[in-house]
């Protein structure tokens, strides 16, 4: 089933976010901490089944990963379950070319791990 998802680049994937797609980072909690999108909802790819119930059904989930491997597998996943979602290509490392915005928890500039 992943040839059916929907893959943006990471420009579009900041666009749909600004226009309030709720980002979803599904990278290991390490990769996290070193650095990700402001706003972003962290689930890690092992745990987004368990915690479907936080993410919503009524607007577009942009899934992010570190290259966009991860989250085309979880992209897939909420396709299956109904959602409206995409995959953003290039993950974090493209966010991050484009020059987006990178922090940690604490507000500091962040880096891509």
């Amino acid at each position: 089933m992943t040839e059916d998802v929907i893959e943006i680049e990471a420009d579009d994937a900041q666009e749909a976010v600004a226009a309030g797609a709720m980002l979803l980072d599904v990278r290991e909690p390490e990769e996290w901490l070193e650095g990700h999108a402001p706003g972003a909802l962290h689930v890690p790819m092992r745990d987004v089944q368990d915690r479907l119930a936080e993410l919503p059904k009524d607007r577009l989930v942009v899934a992010i990963c570190r290259s966009g491997s991860r989250s085309r597998a979880v992209a897939a996943l909420l396709a299956a379950e109904g959602y409206d979602v995409v995959n953003a290509i290039g993950g974090m490392q493209a966010w991050q070319a484009y020059g987006f915005d990178v922090v940690t928890d604490a507000g500091t500039v962040g880096v891509v791990a």
